[in-house]
């Protein structure tokens, strides 16, 4: 994976850098940075990290995972999780971490 950061605007810069740090990279230099794609369980953190700082729907939440995780995949954790009672899906479309409203 290239270096997302450099590709992402400012604003979503700080949170994808939260998001990479948790990802082993494999190889990097001056142009390069690879790194492993997360597991469902690391997925489901990650999300759970970023829905702990503010609610956001699918769409936001993919636009920060691009390059780490695919919609598909997104999706599938979010269901998980609130299967498991760990997050909400409220009115406007939003995830909301219970706990955190």
């Amino acid at each position: 994976m290239s270096n997302e950061t450099k590709k992402r605007g400012k604003k979503s810069a700080s949170n994808s850098g939260n998001v990479e740090n948790k990802l082993k990279v494999v190889y990097s230099d001056k142009d390069v940075i690879v790194m492993t794609a997360p597991n469902e369980d690391e997925l489901k953190q990650i999300l759970l990290d970023l829905l702990n700082e503010k609610p956001m729907n699918l769409k936001e939440l993919h636009s920060m995972l691009s390059g780490i995780a695919s919609e598909d995949k997104i999706r599938r954790a979010l269901a998980d999780l609130v299967e498991k009672g760990k997050i909400n899906l409220s009115e406007d479309g939003r995830y909301v971490k219970l706990g955190t409203e």
